[in-house]
């Protein structure tokens, strides 16, 4: 249960590295959208100090920081709602990230299973902000005092870092200064997956553009797309259960659900025993209703990276307005001369 003391608001963040999918859509925008107007006050970032852990072109960079908040804006995060910035404009992220890598312990960052896999066979070649980015990301939440943190399962593991964090400095310094985050997994089709292997997750880096829907893509390609997915040769069962062990089978009814907001069993009641011919056509009709005016809206938004760039700046403005005093509090706390 949520401590009262803290004012109830959400952060989450989206790294700008290789565009947006349908994944990011379903798995986090739509979401986001959804948390504005309820009880929450909402803070959401394009984390580029986290894009940065591995090698960027500084061309790329700025365009996909452009697009992924073209994103947010497109599909409907309204920047007087909600608080929307990139992370580098708001230089208390990377400070109040130094105050908890000293904090954080070692061992707990060895259990950190993302680094694990980003870095594979070749760790130790990599940089030391990639292997250090979880202490970070709990300072992007920490800094608000954010109470919920609305994830999927595969992030799940960072915010009980967060967790670990906060109640290391709170128990070393004896205060109840940092919340306890809590983490909010649901909806369906949270773990979009790649449309050519079920078993994978929807990648802005996989081999073949034919694997993920982006967010950029125009009708066409979005109907295309969904019509060459893989499937197998079986209908479409009676439960959801019969899904089990057809992972492109289940990975197309959970987008259809996510896409019209109901659940998986309601998709196939809908759709009793149809075959792939009859089911991706209405899939795809689906997607291409709800997606091509958000990819129509971010085309005309990357015309004018200007205007992104005044509101990101001014996201940045009331971001820095909360953050601060935070910090100032933290480094208080720690023992630092403050003039």
């Amino acid at each position: 249960m949520q401590d009262a003391r803290f004012t109830p608001r959400v952060f989450s963040g989206i790294k700008p590295s290789g565009g947006l999918t349908l994944g990011n859509y379903l798995g986090a925008i739509k979401r986001f959208v959804e948390m504005q107007g309820q009880e929450f006050e909402t803070i959401y970032c394009v984390v580029d100090l986290h894009a940065i852990t591995v090698w960027q072109d500084p061309a790329e960079l700025r365009a996909a920081t452009r697009e992924v908040a073209a994103g947010f804006l497109a599909s409907g995060i309204d920047p007087e709602r909600s608080i929307l910035f990139n992370q580098s404009q708001v230089s208390q992220h990377a400070e109040l990230a130094w105050i908890l890598n000293c904090v954080a312990r070692l061992g707990w960052m060895n259990r950190m299973t993302q680094f694990k896999e980003k870095a594979g066979k070749n760790a130790e070649a990599q940089s030391l902000g990639l292997y250090a980015y979880p202490s970070l990301m709990a300072a992007d939440i920490l800094l608000y005092h954010a109470t919920h943190v609305p994830v999927g399962e595969d992030q799940k593991q960072h915010v009980e870092l967060t967790r670990d964090i906060a109640a290391k400095f709170n128990h070393d310094y004896k205060v109840d200064f940092f919340p306890m985050t809590l983490p909010v997994i649901e909806g369906p089709a949270m773990r979009v997956m790649n449309l050519r292997d079920g078993t994978k997750k929807m990648s802005k880096s996989g081999e073949s553009d034919m694997e993920r829907i982006n967010m950029t893509d125009d009708a066409h390609t979005i109907a295309r797309k969904f019509q060459k997915a893989r499937t197998d040769a079986a209908p479409l069962p009676e439960t959801v259960e019969e899904l089990d062990g057809r992972p492109e089978a289940r990975n197309l009814v959970e987008i259809y659900a996510a896409l019209a907001g109901i659940t998986p069993a309601e998709v196939l009641a809908r759709h009793p025993g149809a075959g792939w011919g009859q089911f991706k056509p209405a899939l795809a009709e689906l997607a291409v209703e709800k997606l091509s005016p958000i990819s129509g809206e971010m085309a005309r938004m990357m015309n004018d990276p200007a205007e992104i760039d005044r509101i990101l700046a001014r996201g940045a403005e009331r971001a820095r307005g909360i953050a601060a005093p935070i910090l100032d509090r933290t480094l208080e706390i720690v023992g630092m001369v403050r003039g």
